[in-house]
């Protein structure tokens, strides 16, 4: 076998071979590998709290909700059905924060304590109504009825009325309003 004048197609382990790929390192390439990388240091430094920032809603845990007035624990103390009442409560969307107002009611419950019911239908989301002639709630949608203290008496809802978390504070009502899915045979939270 001659090596002088072959090339390396088809001779392995060939010495003279092996000496032709050894790479001479220079200065400039040296500093160029080094600019390269500290570019890339400095790419990271700044890159990870900006990807952390487009990454923030979907790693971010959500906020339990704030307590919202209702009103004055005296307003309830003389009624004898529930009460419609409109609360404001702020959400966390993301990097935005929204204020929304949801309709609730406040009755009493068998033991004479306050309750505060979400007025959402739990069958299908459609507002449902207190009729005070026929002293029950009545989802108009498809009819789902309920008792004045929320329980399910009709209908195709498949369970009662969502009592909310309430508090009485200074002499006032107060309530965490939360969404719950529909449709379902127990009450489970939104995310």
């Amino acid at each position: 076998m001659k090596h002088g004048t072959q090339t390396n197609d088809g001779v392995e382990g060939c010495a003279g071979c092996a000496a032709s790929d050894v790479v001479d390192i220079g200065r400039r390439s040296f500093f160029g590998a080094l600019i390269g990388m500290g570019s890339m240091l400095i790419g990271a430094i700044v890159g990870t709290p900006l990807f952390r920032f487009v990454l923030y809603p979907v790693y971010a845990k959500g906020e339990s909700g704030s307590w919202s007035d209702v009103g004055s624990v005296h307003e309830f103390d003389k009624n004898d059905g529930p009460v419609s009442k409109t609360i404001t409560f702020t959400q966390r969307d993301g990097w935005r924060e929204v204020v929304s107002t949801e309709s609730v009611y406040v009755c009493r419950t068998g033991d004479g304590q306050l309750q505060v019911l979400s007025a959402i239908c739990p069958h299908l989301g459609c507002s449902v109504a207190w009729q005070a002639s026929q002293g029950k709630f009545v989802c108009p949608c498809h009819g789902g009825q309920f008792k004045p203290d929320g329980r399910h008496i009709a209908g195709p809802p498949p369970r009662s009325m969502d009592p909310l978390k309430a508090q009485v504070k200074d002499g006032k009502l107060q309530v965490q309003f939360e969404y719950f899915q529909t449709n379902q045979p127990h009450q489970e939270l939104l995310s």
